[in-house]
């Protein structure tokens, strides 16, 4: 047997003849593991495999590529009046554009475009040798690679997996990406396509992303009439649409366009005698930006847009990106002559005013006793957004904050004069006087059977006047607010010919445990003593008989009625509620309520989009009319008949209506002035058998009117407006809009409405609206007034 030492000395030489067979074993396991992962890691990739590599493209949106497109607003007569963009592109085809784009293109960023699958290797080699080299051999992306990460926002942090927050990985997985998505377009699109999505894609500065867009902006043309100079200069800006804004960055533009041209020239594009010429010209721009909601400034744009956006976060969609077209019920034609109703009727009023308050020289910011308040603006703007903004950039500093307000320097601001902007020197304390002065307006129109909103007006001038009185400003409604106490009698067993004398009343009630009394006055101070008929009273808007009447009913329940035929704001049930002075109310809601009556009892909530399309066209939802029955029909058209009286009742407020040419064709028109104390708000409510409008006049704070003077009322404020409003819709003959009388009860009517007024009506109406007074004195006694026997049932 061989010794055990001669055993053991074997040992060392077979371990080292194993150890290579163990590193070649594992060099090749390496190997072959480093090869599967390198086969395996573009699928990995494309399948986001464990959420290391964030997502990619799905083959639907390969195909069905979603590019951000703006969505449109069209009126309901099919005028587009804005759009929605975060990316403003209108995409076109590529027979729509200058051939020089597509050689630019090409020549600048890909010049072996048509030769290759997506990913060239060639370009791929020359970027790597630069880096390692350090020269600028020039970039490896293709146009497709450009496009499928323009297109797909590849390298979005939502498209980021695990691994895509490592350094340097992630800028190989995003390539990777980019790679696997190029090859993959070129596979479902013709180069033709591929160059018709990229140009209609990339951002080219100014926010104008598409070449349609580019075009406008830049040089004010389509993207045929591009020239070969224009062509090279916005193809030049592609890859730092910033860096070389021509706007801005003129002469980086110029350098750069110049490249593009001396590319063109290297590709076969263009002789050498033609890139010096155009290499000559200087960049000539027409440049006219668009913002982010493109089209006219309107006050209801707003409104829209807080709508749609609200209902594309429900539903999954975007305004600014996903091309939608928003379909309105506003009728261009009606907004036009509604807009033009009220700058007719403000310019003459404003006027107006500015002699009225001249003439005493004062300013119209006074108190109950027409006494101007002192030192009303530095109380004004210490609200103002400015002004803190001003004590915030100079803390502590109240001597440069007022340095700064009285700063004086060129501002653009708005004028009835001449195109409705001038330029003034001022201060901040100087402007914000200057636009105190003006008085201002808010004006909607419902069709009553659908809840369309016809037309809406919100004020003077939205490019000055931001704030809309239409649907955001409430005020209180003065004697628009009458019908509702009417209503709540007539659909509790009153009729329009019961009677309430008119007389001076003392009210008792009790309030927050405190007897309390109220003796509402007539505007006039006097009392005729007639035992008036609840539709002459209402037609005369006689403030004595109204506080009867709302003692009788209740003024909870008067709340209650008015909420239920539309008014949504808060209203405290007082004895005054009657006159309008028990909540603050906007247009939109009275306009709404008012319509309750047109519409035999129904409510049919406002709306101001009927449908929204895709950017295909289909239909994605139809907004229908929502109504409820909220009074029965008798009640409804009895409340008409009221209305009416404001024209037929001798002194009805409404008479001076019969001024304009609104009654051929035994036309019919039901209304109600409104004016509050101190003539701060005037309104007026008109209906008619189609639409039912609403309009409201007054200074921008309540303490700015008339002081003391007619001319406040609303019947001479707010009536003109709807007077004008409604001669300009009857003459236009593309309008479907008629004379004619009110319809026909539906019903039969059982109350007595036909009666009998005492007082005879005069040739010439001057009536006079009344104003809510409402002084409320605190006593130790209470009690109830009785119910005089006339109006007992």
């Amino acid at each position: 047997m061989p010794a055990r030492t001669s055993s053991k000395a074997t040992t060392p030489t077979g371990a080292g003849r194993r150890w290579p067979n163990i590193l070649t074993r594992f060099i090749w396991g390496f190997f072959v593991v480093g090869l599967g992962v390198f086969l395996l890691y573009p699928i990995l990739v494309s399948i986001n495999f464990l959420f290391l590599f964030g997502k990619s493209p799905s083959l639907e949106e390969l195909e069905n590529p979603k590019v951000e497109q703006p969505s449109e607003v069209y009126t309901s007569d099919g005028v587009m009046i804005g759009r929605y963009f975060r990316e403003n592109r209108a995409p076109v085809p590529l027979s729509e554009m200058s051939p020089w784009l597509v050689k630019a293109l090409v020549a600048t960023e890909d010049v072996r475009f048509y030769d290759h699958a997506g990913i060239d290797p060639k370009a791929i080699a020359r970027a790597v040798s630069g880096v390692l080299t350090g020269s600028k051999g020039g970039g490896g992306s293709t146009i497709t690679q450009q496009l499928a990460k323009n297109l797909y926002k590849i390298r979005r942090a939502g498209n980021t997996g695990l691994l895509g927050h490592v350094p340097v990985l992630s800028t190989v997985i995003n390539k990777t990406k980019e790679w696997l998505t190029a090859v993959e377009l070129e596979r479902r699109y013709t180069k033709e396509e591929i160059l018709r999505l990229y140009l209609n894609t990339v951002d080219y500065g100014s926010q104008s992303y598409g070449i349609k867009v580019a075009a406008k902006t830049f040089f004010s043309t389509t993207p045929a009439g591009l020239q070969p100079e224009q062509a090279a200069m916005l193809i030049g800006a592609v890859n730092a649409p910033t860096t070389y804004n021509a706007r801005f960055h003129p002469e980086a533009a110029k350098r750069r366009r110049n490249l593009v041209l001396e590319r063109m020239h290297q590709a076969g594009f263009l002789s050498k005698d033609s890139v010096q010429l155009l290499q000559a010209r200087p960049i000539a721009l027409q440049y006219q930006v668009e913002k982010h909601v493109d089209g006219p400034e309107t006050y209801f744009r707003g409104a829209v847009s807080q709508f749609v956006n609200d209902w594309c976060k429900k539903n999954g969609y975007d305004l600014y990106r996903d091309g939608l077209k928003v379909y309105l019920t506003i009728d261009s034609r009606m907004q036009a002559h509604a807009e033009e109703a009220v700058h007719k009727r403000m310019k003459v009023l404003q006027r107006s005013f500015d002699n009225f308050w001249r003439n005493r020289d004062s300013n119209p910011w006074v108190d109950e006793d027409g006494n101007e308040i002192p030192n009303f603006i530095e109380t004004q703007m210490k609200r103002a957004d400015a002004y803190k903004e001003l004590v915030a950039r100079y803390p502590g500093r109240p001597d440069l904050v007022d340095s700064a307000l009285h700063r004086k320097r060129p501002i653009k601001v708005f004028t009835w004069k001449g195109d409705g902007d001038t330029t003034l020197v001022m201060s901040p304390l100087d402007s914000l006087a200057y636009y105190k002065h003006f008085l201002h307006a808010g004006m909607m129109t419902m069709d009553p059977f659908t809840g369309q909103v016809k037309a809406w007006v919100g004020g003077l001038d939205y490019k000055f006047f931001k704030y809309d009185h239409v649907k955001q400003g409430k005020r209180q409604a003065g004697s628009t607010f009458k019908p509702f106490v009417y209503l709540t009698a007539i659909d509790n067993g009153y009729t329009p010919c019961d009677r309430i004398r008119d007389q001076r009343v003392t009210i008792n009630y009790v309030e927050d445990g405190k007897p309390m009394e109220w003796k509402p006055d007539n505007v006039t101070r006097e009392y005729t003593g007639i035992n008036m008929t609840l539709r002459h009273a209402m037609a005369r808007s006689v403030n004595s008989v109204t506080a009867q009447l709302t003692e009788l009913v209740g003024w909870e329940n008067v709340a209650k009625y008015a909420h239920k035929v539309g008014i949504k704001s808060k209203l405290l049930p007082v004895p005054s509620i009657g006159l309008g002075s028990a909540g603050d109310v906007s247009v939109y809601e009275m306009v709404n309520a008012y319509g309750t009556f047109v519409n035999q009892g129904f409510r049919t909530e406002p709306m101001f989009i009927t449908r929204i399309e895709d950017r295909n066209g289909n239909v994605i939802k139809q907004f229908d009319p929502q109504q409820k029955r909220v009074i029965s029909p008798e009640t409804a058209w009895l409340m008409l008949y009221m209305l009416r009286g404001g024209m037929d009742e001798p002194g009805g407020t409404s008479q001076a209506l019969w001024e304009y040419e609104l009654w051929k064709k035994d036309n019919q028109i039901g209304g109600k002035t409104g004016t509050t104390s101190n003539y701060s708000d005037g309104w007026y409510m008109g209906v008619t058998k189609d639409l039912v409008t609403g309009v409201w006049v007054g200074g921008e704070d309540r303490s700015i009117h008339f002081f003391r003077t007619q001319q406040g009322e609303g019947g001479r404020m707010a009536l003109p407006i709807f007077g004008t409003y409604m001669e300009k819709l009857y003459q236009d003959k593309d309008l479907d809009i008629t004379m004619g009388p009110f319809p026909k009860p539906i019903v039969k009517i059982s109350k007595k409405y036909v009666c009998y007024t005492e007082e005879p009506r005069p040739r010439r109406a001057a009536p006079v609206d009344t104003i809510a007074m409402d002084n409320l004195l605190e006593q130790l006694n209470s009690g109830a007034a009785p119910v005089p026997d006339s109006l007992r049932p």
